[in-house]
């Protein structure tokens, strides 16, 4: 099974100590003994010491070192200090702090094929090494190109809003709530091949793409238009009912049918004009 391991490191310092000895102990050997097999020996041991120089790795918090020998992974060191490894492992630091993608806006077609730009921010950070190193061929990459491909899925699943799709739901620009979290559930899917782990994922931009932001915009000051005309009209009904109501049963006017109506008339012209109406003084009878 391809997993992550720790890797248990010796102590920095420790071969530090152990290093500066045995350098300091092959110079002098070389220098004051005469020895020709002890000087060969010391010579040997001079060598070793230098290349085991190459050992020595430093850890950063948050910071993780993957450890390769001749091909074969050996593991992970996660914990953060100075430590001394196999000369011949070769290293790989992967960062696990966490990381910000803000995506440029890109243009989709969205359930009912209307061209969108949306944009995604997302939150992540790397959770196995073993994965993000030998899994995926570059794993940042890897992150940008599969929430991009995320975003387009969704937004190929959900209408942009309700204008057109009435009985939807939930739209890309209605429930929020509802698309982030089913975008973080699709992005986290893509990325844990790589061992990514998704912290959030939300969308931060989502307009009409240019060529038809105009056409949507008409559209929908016209549906608010109509939506408020209704109001009004309702209104304006309730109205001149309750006003006829009062009138009857107050006694103060008997209006026949002719006058109701025309009464009627009146009062929704003034109700319902979007300008201030101009009052007529009439002088005469009711009839003329």
């Amino acid at each position: 099974m391809k997993t992550e391991k720790d890797f248990k490191a010796k102590s920095g310092y420790l071969a530090l100590f152990i290093e500066f000895v045995l350098i300091i102990a092959t110079v002098l050997t070389l220098i004051f003994i005469p020895s020709i097999p002890i000087k060969v020996g010391a010579a040997i041991i001079l060598f070793v010491a230098v290349f085991c120089i190459g050992g020595f790795a430093i850890v950063n918090p948050n910071e993780s070192s993957v450890l390769v020998l001749f091909g074969a992974y050996k593991g992970t060191i996660k914990e953060n200090g100075f430590w001394w490894i196999n000369p011949f492992f070769t290293r790989k630091k992967i960062s696990l702090r966490a990381r910000n993608l803000n995506s440029e806006p890109i243009k989709v077609n969205d359930k009912i094929g209307n061209p969108v730009m949306i944009g995604v921010v997302l939150v992540w950070k790397v959770e196995n090494t073993f994965k993000a190193a030998f899994e995926v061929n570059d794993y940042e990459h890897f992150v940008t190109i599969q929430s991009e491909a995320a975003v387009r899925k969704l937004a190929g699943e959900y209408p942009y809003d309700n204008l057109e799709a009435e009985d939807a739901k939930i739209t890309l620009r209605g429930g929020a709530e509802d698309v982030n979290k089913m975008l973080e559930g699709e992005i986290t899917e893509r990325l844990a091949i790589a061992g990514i782990k998704v912290i959030e994922a939300r969308i931060n931009y989502l307009a009409y793409a240019s060529e038809i932001a105009n056409a949507m915009l008409r559209r929908q000051q016209a549906t608010a238009v109509v939506a408020a005309r209704f109001k009004i009209v309702e209104g304006a009904v309730s109205m001149v009912e309750m006003a006829l109501d009062s009138l009857s049963k107050k006694n103060i006017v008997d209006l026949d049918e002719e006058k109701k109506a025309s009464m009627v008339s009146n009062l929704m012209v003034v109700l319902c004009s979007d300008k201030d109406a101009t009052p007529v003084v009439n002088t005469g009878t009711l009839y003329h």
